[in-house]
């Protein structure tokens, strides 16, 4: 089990706020908030992994096609979660990839939406489960 990843971001009070608005959606809570730093951890202490956001150093966007981080996908209970922060990400003003569909070249039941965040890392919200 991983026990954290760290992301860097061009702007890291603008990516407080997207992610302060997403991860409760997802499952999450605030971990902890700093000047040089910011963090959240499975909500109500389940197991799982943490994700810390750092300032980046270098002003080179990020690239889902080069080495590195492709994409991050978050598992929800429900397919009506997955819709759910889909209307969030539009309300943030996010740029969808997929709308929340069924994927059927992943192995069944496998619901889910993918959009970019502020700092064009893609995101996924996935429902393995078969249940509304």
């Amino acid at each position: 089990m991983l026990g954290h990843l760290g992301i860097n971001v061009t702007d890291l009070a603008a990516a407080k706020a997207y992610y302060d608005t997403l991860m409760p959606l997802l499952g999450f809570e605030p971990f902890l908030a700093d000047h040089d730093q910011f963090a959240f951890r499975p909500a109500g202490g389940k197991p799982g992994t943490y994700l810390f956001f750092y300032p980046a150093g270098d002003p080179c966007p990020y690239s889902r096609d080069g080495a590195g981080l492709q994409h991050l996908a978050f598992m929800v209970k429900t397919r009506n979660a997955v819709n759910e922060i889909h209307r969030q990400v539009q309300q943030l003003g996010g740029q969808i990839v997929h709308e929340p569909q069924f994927f059927p070249q992943y192995p069944p039941p496998y619901f889910a939406t993918f959009w970019l965040d502020p700092f064009g890392v893609l995101l996924e919200a996935v429902c393995h489960h078969d249940r509304s």
